[in-house]
């Protein structure tokens, strides 16, 4: 049995409806007609941030960094990686704390870089420091699982 789920388009930010077998099809936005999954981070601003971790039905990972953070650069190509592996069942995204101060000081980032994985657009777990592309995976997963 599928159940429609909400997936935030991660190019334009509209909510799309997609049957839950379908997820692994490849679906395109509705409205910019643009993959909803693109084995890529998507890069969120304050404006779109809370809208991912709200209307997303799926859970959604997100890489708190900052463009001067030489650990954050490091881990980069590794998270881009991940987001291959965890996609569709997770949205993959990355916030800029220094391009957004707020939403770094409202989710209390203390070090960089953080991940945090959302659930219902409430926060269910958090990782401090660089990782590696299985490292990453294998969290989320078990984040998930437990």
């Amino acid at each position: 049995m599928t159940e429609a789920l909400h997936i935030v388009c991660p190019h334009c930010h509209t909510t799309n409806r997609v049957q839950s077998a379908q997820l692994g099809q490849a679906p395109d936005c509705g409205s910019c007609h643009r993959p909803l999954f693109t084995g890529a981070p998507a890069e969120l601003d304050a404006a779109s941030f809370d809208k991912h971790l709200q209307r997303n039905h799926i859970p959604v990972l997100v890489d708190f960094w900052a463009p001067w953070c030489g650990p954050c650069r490091m881990m980069a190509p590794a998270y881009a990686q991940a987001a291959q592996a965890l996609e569709p069942q997770v949205r993959v995204a990355k916030l800029d704390t220094e391009a957004h101060p707020t939403l770094g000081a409202r989710h209390a980032i203390r070090s960089i870089p953080t991940m945090a994985l959302f659930r219902g657009g409430r926060e269910v777990a958090r990782t401090s420091g660089a990782m590696g592309a299985a490292d990453i995976v294998r969290w989320v997963q078990g984040a998930l699982a437990g």
